[in-house]
């Protein structure tokens, strides 16, 4: 079997996003919350809220762990639920003063945290770092499509 020519891309893609995910989930877990919880409040922050459906495509949670994760972080007091003004069958998602005030600490935290590492490149270098991401994304959006599509 020949290697393909993209497996040492899709190699370092792979090794990026699996540091990345363990350098972000640490700093999140110091902060007193699981990656998901942090997602959701991140999501939600700067919001009125979102229904489950958006939430859940906003932060790629699967909807069966979304559920939990909302109850858990409802149980703390961080989010509520209140029927969509726009669709009485659907819930939304909102933060309640207390989750208002943990986004405030928790996002600007993290994003500094974050900021220790990207600090170390270039403009140029996380421009086209950022442009070949988006291309990467587009073709694989592309793709997705096309495969529903044939479906």
């Amino acid at each position: 079997m020949t290697k393909k020519i993209f497996m040492p891309a899709l190699y370092e893609l792979i090794r990026t996003y699996q540091a990345f995910e363990s350098y972000s989930a640490t700093h999140v877990r110091a902060l007193g919350l699981t990656s998901s919880q942090f997602d959701i409040v991140a999501t939600l922050g700067n919001t009125d809220g979102m229904s489950f459906k958006d939430l859940g495509e906003k932060t790629l949670i699967t909807k069966g762990t979304l559920t939990g994760v909302v109850d858990r972080l409802a149980a703390k007091g961080f989010v509520r639920r209140v029927a969509s003004p726009s669709d009485g069958r659907c819930q939304k998602v909102q933060l309640t003063r207390s989750g208002k005030d943990l986004f405030a600490k928790v996002f600007p935290a993290h994003l500094c945290h974050l900021e220790q590492v990207f600090s170390g490149f270039l403009q140029q270098e996380l421009d086209s770092t950022e442009a070949a991401l988006h291309r990467l994304r587009e073709a694989f959006s592309a793709a997705s499509k096309s495969l529903e599509e044939a479906a």
